[in-house]
């Protein structure tokens, strides 16, 4: 098995993490794959698709969100915490990175942000995957995401590392691991800024402005795309995915039963069993 890389990359005034995984044999034909978590999440949550991905020549890069996981946390002040701000630190680390066109995996609430940014560059996307992320007005915020945004009480929410544990195991059926949930609750652990950051990126989520703009982007999106629900999500039921999976002239759908919100967490093998074979097919359209 392919060992799973940490590492750091300076971008202006933020530092990055991403894990990252390459494949032992170069395939100069599979694009990189960029995978990108959720609210309360880190790149951590890909750990069991990038073998996947690695084992089939792709280059997996995971990272966590500025002001998430080990990534820069900024004060908001200095950082915009905003869809568009995420989108527009997106384009730069992949600038930094230098990888070209890429295949773009998108989850949760904060893979709006993800979503924008490929919605708004579809040159630099080759095939898009969209996991259980808001999709149109009707989405909503869950009350256990909304409370962390609130005056005053959001300020000691999002300073409890228990957090991790409500917000992970809220949003699907399963119990997480305690060595895992340890990963998620560090940042929580090791600074105060780790829960300015979460409190900042709640408040500016602006959910019914953003996710009209990805109808908008969506309305006319021409690149193939599967769409990976976890229909166990108490959060965002599937119907937002039949809806865009047939209104795509490239749409598919994947219907994982028993899995949450939180999918590549809840069994990273549904999810790479139909991420692998339709990201394939950019190079063997029999896969």
């Amino acid at each position: 098995m392919v060992a799973i890389a940490e590492q750091r990359l300076q971008v202006g005034d933020l530092e990055w993490f991403y894990r990252e995984g390459n494949p032992l044999q170069n395939l100069g034909d599979r694009r990189p794959v960029v995978l990108l978590h959720g609210l309360v999440s880190q790149g951590y949550s890909w750990r069991g698709v990038m073998p996947a991905l690695t084992a089939q020549g792709f280059r997996a890069i995971a990272p966590d969100w500025i002001g998430h996981g080990f990534s820069s946390r900024p004060e908001p002040r200095d950082f915009g915490y905003s869809q568009a701000a995420f989108a527009t630190a997106l384009g730069d680390f992949l600038d930094a990175l230098d990888v070209g066109p890429i295949h773009l995996v998108v989850q949760g609430y904060l893979g709006m942000a993800g979503l924008l940014y490929g919605l708004q560059n579809p040159e630099r996307i080759e095939r898009l995957v969209i996991v259980n992320t808001p999709l149109g007005p009707t989405a909503k915020l869950p009350w256990k995401i909304r409370q962390m945004g609130l005056p005053l009480a959001g300020d000691m929410i999002t300073q409890d590392p228990l957090l991790v544990d409500r917000t992970l195991e809220g949003g699907g059926p399963y119990r997480v691991d305690d060595g895992d949930l340890d990963v998620y609750r560090k940042p929580f652990l090791t600074t105060s800024a780790a829960g300015r950051a979460l409190l900042a990126t709640v408040r500016r989520l602006q959910l019914a402005t953003v996710t009209a703009q990805l109808e908008t982007g969506l309305a006319s999106w021409q690149h193939p795309t599967l769409m990976v629900w976890g229909v166990e999500d108490p959060w965002l039921p599937v119907d937002l995915a039949e809806t865009w999976a047939t209104a795509l002239p490239q749409g598919e759908l994947a219907k994982l039963e028993q899995v949450g919100h939180y999918a590549q967490e809840d069994w990273a093998e549904k999810v790479s069993e139909v991420l692998v074979p339709f990201l394939r097919r950019t190079v063997d359209p029999r896969s």
